[in-house]
């Protein structure tokens, strides 16, 4: 069902300084920063060869993520995302599995401009999970 990782999710207390640090000691490729109210944070991706580091910072007092930061000051990892090249179908399987999706169950869109759903920590040990829905590339002819 799901496919390649497609971001560790990092929640940071001071996104300026978080985005320094990966730019200038780690010599990552580190984009702007990017706000989304529909989910309350603002993002700042890290390109890595094989994956990327989302690191979050909240966007308003009412943030999923400010919350986080108020349990964890320091900050930390937030979720772990999955592609999957059917959201509708994952989100059935699930359901039907046993897991939980979190919200009203649809998927909104993303940091990525694509479909998006939240899986309930409890349900994988702990590990907050997003899905993220990715089509496969075209196979040339």
């Amino acid at each position: 069902m799901i496919g390649r990782l497609n971001h560790v999710a990092i929640a940071v207390p001071d996104l300026a300084a978080a985005a320094a640090r990966y730019r200038d000691l780690l010599g990552a490729d580190v984009h702007h920063p990017h706000d989304l109210p529909e989910h309350g944070v603002t993002v700042v991706f890290v390109q890595l060869e094989n994956t990327k580091i989302e690191l979050l910072h909240p966007l308003g007092e009412n943030s999923p993520i400010a919350k986080f930061l108020q349990a964890n000051p320091s900050g930390g990892m937030h979720h772990i995302c999955f592609e999957v090249p059917d959201i509708a179908g994952a989100a059935r399987a699930l359901v039907e599995g046993g897991a939980r999706v979190l919200g009203d169950g649809k998927p909104r869109i993303g940091a990525h401009g694509l479909p998006v759903l939240f899986l309930h920590p409890k349900d994988f040990d702990g590990t907050l999970i997003e899905l993220e829905e990715v089509k496969p590339a075209l196979q040339p002819a």
